[in-house]
């Protein structure tokens, strides 16, 4: 007999003198026992392994519970002139506080004001945070010997603490004296959200100013202004011009607005424009785009005119007076003695491209649009109505949606127009 009968063979012994001793200990006569008891007694091996008890059932998936709604919800609806204002969410912090004088279930509030603060608009007050904070107890969380300092005293609250400050730091809110006297009152100066604090304090101030470009924090909330904004952040050129050839079709007296005309906005240097005008007319431009730019949580889309990198042999050298240059004297003659293991060549990746003569950005990404935008062009840089002009268009990255409610850009081409651009046949090339 081989190990594997032996074993099976025992197991089938158990199993029915289980069943024999637990129907003597029910008070069952030994005739109602089940069957299967005494067939663990003259199974072969053949029955064992096709046995489905001897195979384990699979366990049964866990049932994730419902997510019950927050107790606090109701605090928190929509205000009887259907209005979300920073009024309704104080009033709705003033109304806890009323109702739980014990200040109990202040956490899981905490937490659903948090969250409800973007709703309301109030996600970058400096005072909804501070009476958020106001609302833990008093005295209550701060650690009174040694031991409570250095382990975490009350972890969840202290938690909840620097989640509010987080979400302060996450929208560039500066923490001022009142948010500080808070957090020594709730946690005292020894504990992980008055760290935070100090923190916040120290960098916000030394990183408030250090972006040479900052954008407003509102943002405006008409596109042709917007498209300033970015046009401006674009073209470093102080001397550029930005130009307004087309403003956005206003609705009319039946409450609609035509479609078809959307705004154009565009920039240009001088140093662009006589760049476009040395460009040689046999030599076609090209008109790309869309390319994001981000302001903020705001996507905007431009395009720009462009041409293809001059070749070498038709590259004109531009001569600089020693007196106007930079780097004057052009060059030493100084024999320094240099040894076997100085490297005279540095890599430094290059890359030339075309230039850029104008940048644009409209409403709509169609080549009907952007050719008015070649039409406005045409009366500041004659020279462009003798060049061609080559249509590159391209479908948008699927970048355009914002992560706040304001509104968004005008969506990108359907994938009708992207296959007609696509094509090679079909991109126009004509002399506008």
């Amino acid at each position: 007999m081989s190990w594997a009968h032996a074993i099976l063979l025992a197991r089938g012994l158990s199993r029915s003198w289980r069943g024999i001793c637990g129907a003597t200990l029910t008070g069952a006569p030994f005739s109602q026992v089940p069957s299967q008891a005494s067939r663990g007694l003259h199974c072969s091996v053949a029955t064992h392994n096709s046995d489905s008890s001897l195979v384990p059932s699979p366990p049964e998936p866990l049932r994730v519970p419902a997510k019950a709604p927050s107790p606090y919800e109701e605090l928190f609806r929509q205000a009887p002139d259907g209005t979300w204002d920073k009024a309704s969410f104080v009033r709705a912090v003033q109304n806890f506080g009323q109702q739980n004088v014990h200040k109990r279930g202040h956490v899981d509030f905490i937490y659903l004001a948090l969250r409800k603060m973007r709703q309301y608009g109030v996600e970058r007050d400096l005072s909804v945070y501070n009476l958020l904070l106001d609302i833990f107890p008093k005295e209550v969380f701060r650690p009174r010997s040694v031991f409570q300092k250095i382990f975490i005293h009350y972890p969840r609250q202290q938690e909840c603490g620097i989640a509010v400050l987080e979400q302060m730091e996450n929208h560039g809110v500066m923490p001022n004296k009142e948010t500080e006297f808070l957090l020594v009152q709730i946690f005292g100066r020894k504990s992980y959200p008055m760290l935070k604090f100090v923190r916040m304090k120290l960098w916000f101030s030394r990183f408030k100013n250090v972006n040479p470009f900052p954008v407003p924090r509102d943002l405006p909330q008409d596109p042709v202004d917007l498209a300033k904004l970015g046009l401006r952040h674009i073209e470093p050129d102080l001397s550029a011009r930005v130009t307004v050839y087309q403003m956005p079709s206003s609705k009319d007296s039946t409450g609609t607005a035509d479609p078809t005309k959307q705004h154009i906005v565009g920039i240009q240097s001088p140093d662009q424009q006589a760049a476009l005008a040395r460009h040689n007319p046999a030599r076609p431009i090209f008109v790309e785009g869309p390319f994001s730019l981000w302001l903020r949580n705001k996507c905007v889309y431009y395009h720009i005119l462009r041409a293809d990198l001059v070749p070498p042999e038709e590259r004109e050298v531009e001569k600089i007076p020693e007196e106007w240059n930079l780097y004057y004297p052009m060059q030493l003659d100084l024999d320094y003695g240099r040894s076997g293991w100085d490297d005279y060549e540095f890599d430094i990746n290059e890359v030339e491209e075309g230039p850029v003569f104008a940048i644009c950005m409209a409403g709509a990404h169609d080549q009907a649009t952007l050719a008015k935008w070649i039409q406005g062009l045409q009366e500041t840089n004659p020279a462009l109505a003798q060049i061609p002009v080559v249509f590159r268009l391209a479908a948008s990255t699927g970048e355009l949606l914002a992560t706040s409610g304001l509104d968004e850009p005008s969506p990108p081409p359907p994938e009708g127009q992207e296959e007609e651009e696509d094509d090679p046949q079909r991109q126009q090339q004509g002399q506008s």
